[in-house]
């Protein structure tokens, strides 16, 4: 009789346990924070070490306008100039001298529908954001920085209609622009599978990885959860060479027809100095594409959406380089952004 009285005790203990670990589960998901919409890429920066031959660059060459601009403090001199792709993307360029030698990317800015939604997300991640205090960009929007597992910042921004980038809207978009649309960013990365988990985190899905050699994967494309924009995930051993980072640290445009988009550049005076030739090829992933340099060779892709044979090129199974445990970027030293999750 003992016994069963033990038993029958062991067994009700047993239940109000799970019953409990039901409850922390319940709870624990009823808390988990919803993370907003990530629309697109925003827009990415690079520094540069001579506005106007990089300005000449982004109009005369690629057709497009320079929308508004920011002073430095206290001064009458251009800080950042802003070159308007379209009513939803731009290029940020910094007059000034990079934060990493080598290395003329500044940061990458996605679009989201709510910024304190976006905080509470991140805080909930694990990343020391701090709550919004109301306060506006010098642009006029809402926004704040990360880091990702590089060292790059990582921007969030909520349009506002009062900010200068909704009160240009429909200007600023001549028919000269060789591309409508950014259609990647590319960037160096020294660890694939934290890089990936970062996105992956974010709501980012994968939606190709390729290589330029069979035994080593070289690229990883990261999709925004609610758009079209990808961000291109550079492996390489080559990581710090110099010469890698303009090549590396890309955007892309993307063309409906490559061959005229190369004919259209040609026509246009500035390619009489350009002193390049614009030679067509087809990428590992199928699309065909041109490789521009701005005057600091960053590069800028112009490239097709859809592959030459009309079919999706095959998933590299190939491993990822060994991750390297120096950051390819380093943040500002006045930067607030938190460096990730603790």
């Amino acid at each position: 009789m003992h016994s069963k009285a033990s038993n029958l005790l062991r067994q009700l203990c047993a239940m109000t346990l799970l019953a409990l670990c039901w409850g922390v589960t319940i709870a624990a998901h009823s808390q988990q924070i919803e993370r907003p919409h990530i629309i697109g890429i925003s827009h990415v920066g690079y520094f540069v070490s001579d506005l106007p031959k990089t300005i000449a660059f982004w109009h005369d060459f690629l057709g497009y306008d320079e929308a508004y601009t920011l002073l430095k403090q206290d001064s009458s001199e251009v800080r950042i100039a802003f070159v308007k792709i379209n009513d939803l993307q731009h290029i940020e360029l910094f007059n000034e001298a990079p934060t990493t030698p080598h290395n003329m990317m500044s940061h990458l800015c996605f679009t989201v529908d709510d910024i304190e939604k976006m905080r509470a997300f991140l805080r909930s991640k694990g990343y020391d954001v701090e709550q919004g205090d109301g306060t506006k960009t010098k642009a006029g929007d809402y926004a704040f920085e990360i880091q990702d597992p590089n060292g790059l910042l990582i921007e969030f921004v909520q349009r506002l209609p009062t900010g200068k980038e909704m009160q240009a809207a429909g200007k600023f978009m001549p028919s000269t622009r060789i591309s409508p649309r950014i259609y990647h960013v590319g960037y160096l990365v020294a660890d694939a599978q934290k890089t990936e988990d970062f996105y992956k985190m974010l709501g980012f899905t994968e939606t190709w990885r390729g290589g330029a050699n069979p035994k080593e994967l070289s690229w990883i494309n990261m999709k925004v959860p609610d758009g079209d924009d990808y961000v291109e995930l550079m492996l390489y051993h080559s990581l710090f060479e110099s010469s890698n980072w303009g090549t590396k640290n890309h955007l892309s445009l993307v063309v409906p027809d490559i061959e005229k988009s190369v004919a259209e550049l040609e026509s246009r005076p500035y390619y009489k100095t350009y002193g390049e030739t614009l030679t067509i090829h087809t990428g590992v992933n199928g699309k065909r594409q041109v490789n521009l340099y701005d005057p600091d060779r960053t590069r800028v892709e112009i490239m097709e959406p859809n592959t030459v044979t009309g079919k999706p090129v095959p998933l590299s199974t190939a491993p990822p380089p060994p991750a390297s445990t120096t950051l390819p970027f380093t943040a500002p030293a006045n930067s607030k952004a938190p460096s990730g999750p603790h």
